[in-house]
């Protein structure tokens, strides 16, 4: 997993409450227990006519947001099924940080295993953010997550929480197997003692 510490991007303004995992990534498209591939079809229904062609005027078909690594959204954003699939197609499309004034429990764990920042701040500052992201691909957010804050395009600083081991996790660039894998040498050497012990198994 690619390690997360600091981005300076454009953000996209996606208002919009209870956005649950099925307008993330519609059910039609999860036939793969691949990770990637999905971003194509992120929020599908909202960005695609039947035919195919583009809905112009959802957020991330504007030119100046088709690039975004920063989403700003409504209420209660990743709610609904527990599929890892959806944040699987946010990290797909480039999304690195999503911020909200809170999240589905599930949704929230998954974004972090998957190298994503979901960021919790009361409305008040929603806001802010919500209309500095409306200001287009010239406003550009810096999200520190060493120094755990995020910096307007005015400069305004905002200092959001974060648990300390999620924080851990995503500055190392550590998955469930890369947090396994840390422990390498303690299990070598547990199974090698093991063995010795019980030849047998």
């Amino acid at each position: 997993m690619e390690k997360f510490t600091k981005i300076q991007g454009v953000a996209a303004p996606m208002p919009l409450v209870n956005i649950d995992t099925d307008m993330i990534i519609p059910k039609v498209f999860l036939k793969s227990i691949q990770r990637t591939g999905f971003g194509k079809n992120l929020f599908d229904e909202m960005r695609y006519n039947r035919d195919g062609t583009e809905i112009e005027d959802f957020v991330l078909n504007k030119p100046q947001y088709r690039s975004a690594e920063i989403l700003i959204a409504g209420d209660n954003f990743g709610c609904g099924s527990s599929r890892e699939h959806a944040p699987w197609a946010i990290a797909d499309f480039g999304i690195k940080c999503i911020v909200s004034t809170s999240f589905a429990d599930i949704f929230f764990n998954n974004s972090f295993k998957n190298g994503i920042l979901p960021i919790v701040l009361p409305q008040e500052q929603v806001d802010v953010l919500m209309k500095d992201a409306e200001k287009g691909a010239n406003a550009r957010m810096t999200v520190d997550l060493e120094a755990q804050e995020i910096t307007t395009s005015d400069g305004e600083v905002i200092s959001f929480e974060v648990d300390a081991f999620k924080k851990h996790c995503l500055l190392n660039g550590l998955d469930d197997i890369g947090l396994t894998m840390e422990k390498a040498d303690s299990i070598k050497s547990f199974e090698d003692k093991a063995a010795q012990e019980r030849p047998w198994v």
